[in-house]
């Protein structure tokens, strides 16, 4: 009798539990990316480099917020099957999804900048590139990966990008085994404070490169294709598990970048010409660290660039096909994204400059991913028993209120400047 209860116990086990925690994670390392681009770098080495560790608390919170956003964008797909842009597109009058997809892909396209900027960078910096050859190889190399991922399924897609999280870690962070910073003084700078307006757009420009709106809406998209749409109950409590874990360590490995790229720059740069720009930081760490950390630096550049830009386009494809309900060719979405990026490195503006500006223009973007997700995530209607309970809701709302007015904080000092 007991025999036949156990085994009956083990077939009614849910799937996902049998297949182990493990074979569950993916979708966040690849969310991750969106969150250690070459706008981070700027904007942390910049920030690094200009106010030492003052900046440092900045991070920190950005890092527990993205935890919280990406968790619900997953938890939003896991629970409805749906991606938060169809989520979006299903509840828009048509205006409304052509206006709110206008926003986004203002986004996306910032973001694209970014992060061929830094691919193009990286490859100057290796090889000795032209800027806009470099452009074009990072957005050839970009295409490859997304053909990979639309033919050959997203666990081998995951598989890639994790692989290149792991060059971006070991570039970004090399240097502090070299030169550790002052703990101490690296602990001071968890107390939050500015330092006149400059502060405050560098802590944008950081929130921006941290919380990443294109990210909000294809994490949704990735935990929903990865595990699919009909399951059982005990399935999904499983996977909502599975995935916290998955957004935890992803983002712990994203945080942990970021912040040690701060910390790097602080500890190194302080008071060196030239640093407001990555190739000025590049030559100020060879100078201070030797060139094989340089060299591993531009390396983690490079894989940040590759990286991030494949991971971008994917995002704007699945926010096209949700608010527009369409899809276009990868090849022809690649060059209308890829062109602007291009264009702008033809020009004679700092590639850094375009980087941070890229940033500030993303932290606006959250507030219109973020509040409908929030929204969405609370929603008894669509959510049912799985809808986020009161001390989660409560935190999702604040932290939407702290980016809506750390942006109108931004736009009132950029305007009285």
């Amino acid at each position: 009798m007991d025999l036949a209860v156990g085994q009956d116990s083990r077939r009614a086990a849910p799937r996902t539990e049998r297949l182990g925690l493990l074979r569950l994670l993916g979708p966040a390392f690849v969310a991750s990316v969106a969150y250690v681009d070459p706008g981070n770098v700027a904007a942390n080495v910049s920030a690094g480099a200009q106010f030492g560790f003052l900046l440092v608390w900045v991070l920190v919170g950005a890092n527990a917020m993205a935890v919280v956003v990406q968790y619900l964008s997953a938890k939003l797909g896991i629970v409805t099957g749906r991606s938060l842009p169809e989520v979006l597109g299903q509840r828009l009058t048509r205006p409304a999804r052509l206006a709110y997809w206008g926003q986004a892909e203002l986004v996306a396209a910032a973001t694209d900048l970014a992060e061929v900027i830094g691919g193009a960078i990286a490859l100057n910096l290796l090889f000795d590139l032209p800027l806009v050859l470099g452009g074009v190889i990072t957005g050839v190399v970009s295409l490859a990966l997304l053909v990979l991922q639309h033919r050959r399924r997203q666990r081998h897609f995951e598989f890639v990008i994790t692989g290149l999280l792991v060059v971006l870690t070991v570039g970004f962070t090399a240097g502090l085994f070299v030169t550790p910073p002052p703990w101490a003084q690296a602990a001071a700078g968890l107390v939050p404070r500015f330092d006149g307006p400059q502060s405050v757009l560098l802590a944008a420009s950081m929130l921006g490169a941290t919380v990443m709106p294109h990210v909000i809406y294809l994490h949704s998209s990735l935990a929903r294709d990865r595990h699919g749409r009909s399951r059982t109950d005990l399935e999904t409590a499983h996977l909502l598990r599975a995935t916290r874990w998955d957004v935890v360590i992803a983002l712990a490995i994203a945080g942990g970048v970021n912040i040690a790229m701060l910390l790097l720059a602080a500890t190194n740069l302080a008071g060196r010409d030239g640093t407001d720009t990555i190739s000025g930081a590049h030559t100020a760490i060879a100078a201070a660290l030797g060139p094989t950390i340089a060299v591993l630096f531009a390396v983690g550049l490079l894989a940040s660039g590759l990286a991030s830009t494949s991971v971008g386009a994917y995002a704007g494809a699945e926010i096209m096909r949700g608010l527009l309900r369409t899809r276009i060719p990868l090849l022809v979405r690649r060059l209308v994204t890829l062109t602007p990026a291009l264009l702008l490195l033809a020009t004679d503006v700092p590639p850094t400059s375009m980087l941070v500006i890229s940033q500030v223009v993303l932290s606006f973007g959250i507030p219109f991913a973020l509040i409908p997700l929030v929204l969405a995530t609370r929603d008894a209607g669509m959510m049912g028993a799985r809808r986020n309970g009161a001390l989660l809701h409560l935190s999702a709302c604040a932290i939407a209120a702290v980016i809506v007015v750390l942006n109108i904080t931004l736009l009132t000092l950029t305007i009285v400047g």
